[in-house]
């Protein structure tokens, strides 16, 4: 059994990550003596967002220079693509981008105790499924708590900032190798950007195994 590390850097707020994981892990299935490690890399699509976050539809807009109308086709696409793969986006006209600078610091907490890819799968669906503020300590601490890490040990992690230039550091690491865009899947010494679709993947996951 040949063994794969895909570093997958992304965004909890990103959308077309959780279809790339989802992605990942239908190619994942087709692969015969590949196993399969993935581990999660930050990247903060809005690092400048305010605290209390923006309406998406016009951050959106206003973002890419686009339609109320392009939007809206962009969500359904989304929705369609999250359907096929088994993922709920429940888009409203109420719906906030938020800053994810916390969410990231949380996610590098659970890494230490093992729980890093169940914490970015419950991250992604309060957000894109649960419509939660995944920049509220509260939410992050429910969230946190309901995969098993200790909600104390969260609430101070989030408070002092413990992590905070561990987060930053690895962001700037990440972007210093060229990434500008996320999803970006590194595949051995490969960089795939964007959700690609699962054959593409496994594809590459199958290259890098045979180069080692």
């Amino acid at each position: 059994m040949q063994k794969v590390t895909v570093n997958m850097v992304s965004d909890v707020v990103c959308p077309w990550c959780i279809v790339g994981y989802q992605r990942l892990q239908e190619a994942i299935k087709t692969l015969d003596n590949i196993e399969v490690d993935i581990k999660f890399h930050p990247f903060e699509l809005n690092p400048n967002m305010p605290e209390q976050g923006q309406n998406l539809r016009e951050h959106i807009m206003e973002k890419y220079g686009i339609s109320e109308q392009q939007s809206a086709d962009n969500r359904a696409r989304l929705v369609e693509a999250g359907e096929v793969l088994g993922f709920a986006f429940n888009f409203t006209d109420d719906s906030r981008m938020q800053n994810t600078f916390k969410a990231h610091q949380l996610i590098h907490l659970a890494a230490k105790k093992g729980l890093e890819e169940e914490m970015k799968l419950s991250l992604f669906k309060a957000y894109f499924t649960d419509g939660k503020d995944v920049n509220d300590q509260k939410v992050l601490v429910e969230i946190a708590d309901a995969i098993g890490l200790d909600g104390g040990e969260v609430k101070e992690v989030l408070q002092n900032g413990k992590y905070a230039q561990a987060v930053r550091e690895e962001e700037a690491i990440w972007m210093q190798r060229g990434i500008q865009s996320v999803p970006t899947f590194v595949i051995g010494n490969q960089g795939i950007a964007g959700a690609q679709e699962p054959a593409t993947l496994a594809a590459f996951i199958t290259q890098a195994a045979t180069q080692q």
